[in-house]
């Protein structure tokens, strides 16, 4: 068991997505880009230009137990039985797994694994009647349960793949703040579904982050406004942000969670193709944070990581590979100039 006080992260990691649909070119990038705490933190790629089924809902729908989901012309529809949907999800899953297992023969060291968290998932994923599994909390209930499954078996057959790796669960959850707000919609579109009660919010999330008890959780959202305080009562370690959505109105929170001693996972590259700035530059406004809040800048490199702002589903293959690596030199200025 790893013991999460000593738990190293690495200065930098990728969100998940990743661009094309070649998952070893995308293993041999991720594991080249972070080849250990030193460098950065690998991740298992995801790679939405495939279709459905690899993107982010469909993945995670096959990944649950006595759940199934199939691809409708409105989107993905929980169903009875095990279809070629499924059939496809699970497939690329495994291909990819296998790309990374050939890529990280012999590692040892942090590992993220990603997948779509229980409230965006119940947000996605419509009831038989066509309505999203949100407007049912007894659904909601069952849906992350049948993820927490899920995913328990999934770190298992990671951990099975590559022994030397110590696990870290990413939870996305873009639509968070949407369900909390009551702001997803019907069906019909005309209506919103009622606001979800925070403490049910949180007991699902602390459901699901139980699966992993020897490793680091974090959860993404590229939303405003992210419930920074919620997430962490809820058992996140860590916050996976695009950092420029940030307004001063954060500052109390953030402070407070930092030194509660949440990890800031600041999305500082653009997602998309682009110029990059010089790394000093990515990380002036990380900085210039901690200077507002009346941080110590000696804890800086030890409270952040830093990502692209998102996915790179939408960015070139060359242009990943050089985010990435900004990443990774960012976070060496920010290391070594933290005022």
């Amino acid at each position: 068991m790893t013991d999460k006080s000593d738990f190293r992260w690495g200065p930098a990691t990728g969100v998940g997505s990743m661009p094309g649909g070649d998952a070893r070119e995308a293993a041999r990038t991720v594991t080249g880009s972070f080849e250990g705490p030193e460098q950065g933190m690998p991740f298992l790629a995801e790679l939405p230009a495939r279709g459905p089924g690899a993107d982010m809902i469909g993945r995670t729908a096959g990944m649950l137990v006595d759940l199934y989901a199939r691809v409708e012309p409105s989107g993905w529809r929980i169903g009875d039985r095990p279809g070629r949907d499924t059939k496809r999800a699970r497939s690329w899953l495994g291909e990819d797994l296998d790309a990374l297992e050939e890529f990280t023969q012999g590692y040892e060291g942090p590992l993220k694994v990603q997948a779509v968290g229980p409230w965006t998932l119940a947000a996605a994923l419509e009831l038989r009647n066509g309505e999203s599994a949100l407007s049912d909390l007894g659904a909601c209930r069952d849906l992350a349960a049948s993820l927490a499954e899920g995913l328990r078996e999934h770190l298992a057959d990671v951990r099975r793949r590559v022994p030397g790796a110590q696990l870290v669960l990413q939870l996305d959850e873009p639509s968070l703040v949407a369900v909390l707000r009551g702001h997803v919609k019907t069906a019909s579109e005309y209506r919103t579904h009622r606001a979800v009660d925070r403490q049910h919010v949180e007991s699902a999330l602390r459901d699901v982050f139980s699966v992993l008890e020897d490793g680091p959780r974090l959860v993404h959202s590229c939303a405003p406004d992210v419930p920074f305080a919620l997430l962490r009562r809820a058992g996140a370690d860590a916050v996976s942000f695009d950092f420029s959505l940030l307004t001063e109105r954060d500052d109390e929170v953030i402070g407070e969670s930092v030194e509660a001693g949440l990890r800031l996972v600041a999305g500082v590259v653009p997602g998309v193709d682009g110029p990059l700035s010089d790394p000093a530059g990515s990380v002036m406004g990380v900085r210039t944070l901690w200077r507002r809040l009346g941080l110590n800048p000696g804890s800086l490199a030890d409270s952040v990581v830093l990502t692209p702002s998102c996915g790179l589903a939408g960015a070139s293959p060359a242009y990943a590979r050089a985010a990435l690596a900004h990443c990774v030199r960012a976070a060496r200025s920010l290391a070594d100039n933290p005022e």
